[in-house]
C-alpha cells in the first residue's frame, strides 16, 4: 500500500514539473508536442485524413460545376472573388431539423496572386427556395469584398444579415453591363441532382469547425481566415486552392 502511495504521489510531482514546463504528458490532449533545445514547441497535426478528405470534396465539387462552362461559375466572378467556399453534399434535413451540420471549405486571396490554406466551417439551417431539391446539395459561395468576408471572422455568420446576398449568374461570362458585385457581397450557388443554379440562401449560419481546425493546424479558424500571408499549403489539403487556382489566377482589382 505504502509503494503504491509512493508511485501515485510520484506520477502527480512528475505531471506537475511537465505541466510547469509547458510540456504535455504523452497523450495528454491527443497530439504530439516536443522540445527542442532552444525550447520551441512543434505542432503535430492530427486528424489529416478528415482535413484531406473535405479539401478533396471540396475541390471535385468545383471541378465538376466549371466542367460544363455552359453551365458554370462565369470566371471574371472567381478571379474578383476575394474568398470561395464549397460546401459539399449537405443533407436537406439538416434545413429540416437542424440536426446535421454540412461540411464547408473556405479559401481566400493571399496577398501573392494565390489562395490560402483551406479553413474549416460548419452550415446549418436556413432554405435555398423551391427552384432545387433534392437529399444532397452542393453549395458555392464567392465573397466578393473584404466586407463580405469580415462575417467569416465571427463564431458565428448569417448570411444574408448585414452583407447583401444573392443568387449567382451562370454562363461562360457575365453578360454586357452586368456586375452583380456592385449590390450583393456574397453570390450563392447551388447544385442537387445535376443541377446548377443561382440560388438564394435565406436564413443560413456558417461556424467554424475548430475541432478541426485546432486539430489540423493548430489554429482557430479566425486566425487563420484573417491572414492574407502566402504561407505554405499543407500537401494534405492542397486540392482545393489548387482547383481554384485552375479558374482564377488574377488577384481583384
Amino acid at each position: 500500500m505504502k509503494a503504491l502511495s509512493r508511485r501515485s504521489i510520484a506520477f502527480a510531482l512528475g505531471v506537475g514539473l511537465a505541466l510547469g514546463a509547458g510540456l504535455a504528458p504523452a497523450g495528454a490532449w491527443g497530439k504530439v508536442t516536443t522540445a527542442g533545445a532552444q525550447g520551441k514547441v512543434k505542432f503535430t497535426p492530427r486528424r489529416a485524413k478528415d482535413a484531406t478528405r473535405h479539401s478533396n470534396d471540396a475541390a471535385r465539387v468545383l471541378r465538376q460545376v466549371m466542367s460544363v462552362p455552359e453551365r458554370s461559375i462565369p470566371r471574371e466572378l472567381l478571379e474578383g472573388a476575394e474568398a470561395v467556399a464549397v460546401c459539399p453534399g449537405v443533407l436537406s434535413a439538416a434545413f429540416i431539423v437542424g440536426g446535421r451540420k454540412g461540411d464547408c471549405v473556405i479559401s481566400r486571396r493571399t496577398a501573392k496572386k494565390g489562395w490560402s490554406t483551406p479553413v474549416f466551417y460548419n452550415m446549418t439551417g436556413g432554405s435555398f427556395g423551391a427552384q432545387i431539391g433534392g437529399t444532397k446539395t452542393d453549395f458555392v459561395l464567392l465573397f466578393m469584398n473584404d466586407a463580405a468576408l469580415k462575417g467569416m471572422m465571427e463564431d458565428k455568420f448569417e448570411i444574408g444579415g448585414e452583407v447583401g446576398v444573392a443568387a449567382g449568374p451562370v454562363g461562360r461570362s457575365l453578360g454586357a453591363g452586368t456586375n452583380p458585385t456592385l449590390d450583393a457581397g456574397i453570390l450563392t450557388y447551388a447544385r442537387s441532382k445535376g443541377a446548377f443554379i443561382g440560388a438564394a440562401l435565406k436564413g443560413v449560419a456558417i461556424t467554424p469547425d475548430n475541432d478541426l481546425n485546432q486539430a489540423f493546424y493548430g489554429k482557430k479558424a479566425t486566425e487563420l481566415i484573417t491572414s492574407r500571408a502566402a504561407t505554405p499549403v499543407p500537401t494534405a489539403v492542397r486540392a482545393f486552392p489548387l482547383q481554384i487556382s485552375r479558374y482564377s489566377s488574377r488577384l481583384p482589382n
